[in-house]
């Protein structure tokens, strides 16, 4: 893994949640393009791995989302041939903290230590894409479920779109984009994001200074 890209706003429902915000200043206009930021490696842990809740945030959201790996090296790809630059697609929690605000990038809501566990991957084969769906648990308890046919950009419209401007190496991993309306998790909780087809990826939040 080289480097996780990760959409805000590609759901319609976070779009719409949003939008009003968006005509307010300082840009008064809708984005045109893909709205982009990084989960930097600090950020990155496996199935099952404990993540620690910083001692200053009391929850996170779940983030369920899926991460579509590539497979070779993509630049200004056409639509219609995306798909076969990727490798394959794994279930990840894009976990953040709780914030409103769309007018800077969410880094320190984002890119605290662990806050992005990738679950296996599964090769790309005769999976779709954009019509997968994917689960959000607390403790087991279903908190969202929701359908990457919600996508605003389906995953070979974004690829094509953000290759327009920068190379996805082998590799790398995008994350299409995270519902609203995405359930809360405290210390002590287990969260589990779970795509049809695709796996599953579970971890326990800790307390800092909590024994593991």
């Amino acid at each position: 893994m080289k480097t996780v890209v990760g959409c805000l706003l590609n759901f319609r429902g976070a779009w719409a949640a949003m939008e009003p915000a968006m005509h307010q200043e300082p840009h008064f206009k809708p984005p045109r393009h893909p709205v982009l930021y990084l989960k930097p490696a600090n950020t990155w842990r496996r199935d099952g791995d404990d993540i620690v809740l910083p001692a200053d945030v009391q929850e996170v959201e779940v983030g369920a989302t899926l991460g579509v790996v590539m497979g070779a090296s993509a630049s200004r790809v056409p639509e219609a041939d995306a798909l076969s630059f990727v490798a394959g697609y794994a279930a990840v929690n894009d976990v953040t903290v709780p914030h409103t605000t769309i007018l800077r990038p969410p880094i320190k809501q984002k890119c605290r230590d662990g806050f992005c566990p990738i679950g296996p991957m599964v090769p790309r084969g005769a999976l779709q894409p954009d019509a997968l769906v994917l689960r959000a648990y607390v403790n087991g308890v279903l908190g969202a479920e929701h359908t990457t046919a919600e996508l605003m950009r389906p995953v070979a419209q974004l690829i094509a779109q953000i290759t327009d401007f920068m190379t996805l190496e082998a590799g790398d991993v995008l994350l299409v984009g995270v519902p609203e309306n995405m359930p809360r998790a405290r210390a002590g909780d287990r969260m589990s994001v779970d795509i049809e087809g695709v796996g599953r990826v579970s971890n326990t939040l800790r307390a800092q200074g909590a024994t593991p």
